[in-house]
C-alpha cells in the first residue's frame, strides 16, 4: 500500500547527501547559536528581524533588533563585508527570517538563518530576554562597539538537546 509519505520516492542517496549537506551553508540551529554565545566568542552578528514591539516582548539574548525591511547597506556600513549575519524571526510559521536573509544576500553579505526562530529557541529550553532595543548595533561581529562585552545567551550548562 502506498501512503502519502511514499507516493513520491525518496531521492537517491547521493542527491539526498548533496541536499542535506548544503543546508548547513544556509542554516544554523538554536543550540549552535546558544553555544556560541555561551562560549563568549560568537563569530557572527545575530539579528532579530521582527518589529520592535515583538523584539521588546522577548528576543534571543545577544540579538540586535533589525527588522527585515530596514536591512539596507547604510545600516550595515560599520560591519566588515565578511561579517557573518544570522537572522531569525518568530518561528517556522514566519517568513521574516527568509526575507532578511534574502536582503542580506542581495547586499553581498554572508548570512545564515537560525532555524526554528523564537519558537525553536523556547523549544530547546532557552530563555528569552525582554526590553526595547537600544538601537541598531555597530561594530564587527558582536553588534557592539569594539571592546564592549558580549552577553551570554544563558548560563553555561543550560539544557541542550543536540550534541
Amino acid at each position: 500500500m502506498t501512503t502519502p509519505v511514499s507516493a513520491v520516492p525518496a531521492a537517491p542517496s547521493d542527491r539526498a547527501l548533496a541536499h542535506f549537506s548544503a543546508a548547513f551553508e544556509y542554516e544554523t540551529d538554536c543550540a549552535d547559536v546558544h553555544a556560541a554565545f555561551a562560549g563568549g566568542q560568537p563569530d557572527f552578528v545575530l539579528f532579530d528581524v521582527r518589529g520592535p514591539a515583538l523584539y521588546a516582548a522577548g528576543h534571543v539574548p545577544g540579538a540586535l533588533n533589525m527588522p527585515h525591511a530596514k536591512l539596507v547597506e547604510a545600516k550595515l556600513r560599520d560591519y566588515p563585508m565578511d561579517t557573518l549575519f544570522v537572522v531569525y524571526c518568530a518561528g517556522p510559521h514566519c517568513n521574516g527570517a527568509h526575507r532578511g536573509a534574502e536582503r542580506l544576500a542581495r547586499l553581498g553579505r554572508p548570512v545564515k538563518l537560525m532555524i526554528g526562530g523564537v519558537t525553536g529557541w523556547l523549544d530547546e529550553g532557552f530563555a528569552l530576554a525582554s526590553g526595547a532595543a537600544t538601537g541598531y548595533g555597530s561594530g564587527p561581529h558582536t553588534g557592539r562597539p569594539a571592546g564592549a562585552s558580549v552577553p551570554h545567551a544563558s548560563p553555561a550548562g543550560a539544557p541542550r538537546r543536540h550534541p
